[in-house]
C-alpha cells in the first residue's frame, strides 16, 4: 500500500500506547491503513498489570505479525516499555530485547526510576550494551513521577552514561508540562533520537497522580491544544524519528481514531498537504 508521511524523507510512526487494546497484528493493520509508516509496539509492561503482547522469537505469532506487516508496508521502529529502577537488571530482558531484534526494531524506550543516579546510569549504559549486540539503541523518555523528571534529567543520564547507542525520547506533554524549553532543545538536539507528538490544554497538574492521569486519558491529537509542537519537531528534525502518542479514550473506533491522529500530524507539519 501507499503510505502518506508528512515529507519526502519522514516516516510518520505512531506509538502502541495510541490504541494498546489492539494486539500487534491488528495494530499493525490499522496503523497502515491510516497512513503511518512505522509502529511502536508494547512487548513488556510499563508496569504491573499494564497490558504488553509477546512476540518471541521462533514462534507463530511472530510469523503472523511480520506476514501481515510486511504484507501492509509497515515497520517497526521502536519496543516500549522499560523502567530502570533500582531492581532494574539488564540481562533479564535479552529474551524480549532478541524478540525487538527480531521484528526489525531500532529502538527500546525507558523511563529512569532510580534515585541512586550512579546506579541508573550504569544500568543504563549495560541495557545500551545489550541493545547493541541486537544492533539497536535505547532511548531515556523523561516523566513528571519518575525520578527522571525533566528533560535535563534525561540528557544528564545520557551523558553519564557514556553509550553511543543511548539517547532521549521527547514526548510533547512530558517535555513541556516538566519545565523544558525550546532553547534547551536545540542545545541539546543531537542527543534527541525520537520526538512523540501529542497535544493538551490548561494549566500543568501539580501531582503525581494527575500527571499520570493526563498522560494516560488527557492528551489530543497534535494541533488540538496549546503546545508548540511545531516549534518543537523543528528544533529535533535533523536528529529525531517522529511518531504520535495519544491513547483511545472511551469508546471511539481504533482505526477512526488511528486516522485522526495521523491526519492531524500532518496537518499540523505540512498545513498545505
Amino acid at each position: 500500500m501507499t503510505v502518506a508521511t508528512p515529507g519526502p524523507s519522514l516516516e510518520l510512526g505512531v506509538a502502541h500506547f495510541s490504541s494498546i487494546a489492539l494486539p500487534p497484528k491488528e495494530f499493525a493493520v490499522m496503523a497502515a491503513r491510516a497512513g503511518f509508516a512505522s509502529i511502536g509496539l508494547r512487548l513488556h509492561p510499563a508496569f504491573p498489570g499494564a497490558p504488553f503482547y509477546e512476540l518471541p522469537v521462533g514462534s507463530q505469532r511472530v510469523q503472523e505479525f511480520k506476514t501481515v506487516a510486511d504484507s501492509e508496508g509497515i515497520k517497526v521502529f521502536d519496543i516500549e516499555f522499560f523502567v530502570i529502577d533500582d531492581n532494574f537488571v539488564a540481562a533479564s530482558h535479552e529474551a524480549t530485547v532478541a524478540a525487538a531484534a527480531n521484528i526489525g526494531a531500532r529502538r527500546l524506550s525507558v523511563c529512569g526510576d532510580d534515585r541512586d543516579g550512579g546506579r541508573l546510569a550504569t544500568n543504563l549504559s549495560e541495557f545500551c550494551a545489550l541493545a547493541a549486540r541486537y544492533g539497536m539503541s535505547v532511548d531515556i523518555e523523561n516523566m513528571g513521577w519518575r525520578t527522571v523528571r525533566t528533560f535535563g534529567d534525561s540528557v544528564a543520564v545520557v551523558n553519564s552514561c557514556g553509550a553511543e547507542n543511548a539517547g532521549a525520547l521527547v514526548d510533547g506533554i512530558h517535555f513541556f508540562r516538566n519545565g523544558a524549553s525550546i532553547d534547551e532543545l536545540r542545545a541539546n538536539a543531537g542527543k534527541v533520537k525520537h520526538v512523540q507528538l501529542c497535544d493538551v490544554r490548561g494549566p500543568a497538574p501539580n501531582s503525581s497522580d494527575a500527571m499520570i492521569a493526563e498522560a494516560r486519558s488527557g492528551r489530543l491529537a497534535p494541533g488540538e491544544g496549546e503546545l508548540p509542537l511545531m516549534e518543537l519537531w523543528t528544533a529535533a528534525k535533523h536528529s529525531a524519528a517522529i511518531s504520535v502518542e495519544v491513547p483511545l479514550v472511551g469508546s471511539v473506533d481504533p482505526q477512526a481514531h488511528l486516522k485522526h491522529l495521523h491526519d492531524s500530524a500532518v496537518g499540523l507539519l505540512r498545513p498545505d498537504h
